[in-house]
């Protein structure tokens, strides 16, 4: 599969988009946030930046 063509979303709390990881692929819908470092900083999702 292409790059280009990888599935992507947007990320909860820096808004920037992410694509499909290998490491993701049993649990894509699942997935949220595009580092550990956004996931930690969860708080910050209803704050303004």
């Amino acid at each position: 599969m292409k790059k280009s063509n990888l599935p992507s979303k947007i990320c909860v709390v820096c808004k920037r988009p992410f694509t499909w990881r290998k490491k993701w692929e049993k649990v894509w819908d699942e997935v949220k946030y595009c580092s550990n470092k956004c996931r930690n900083n969860k708080q910050r999702i209803n704050t303004v930046k």
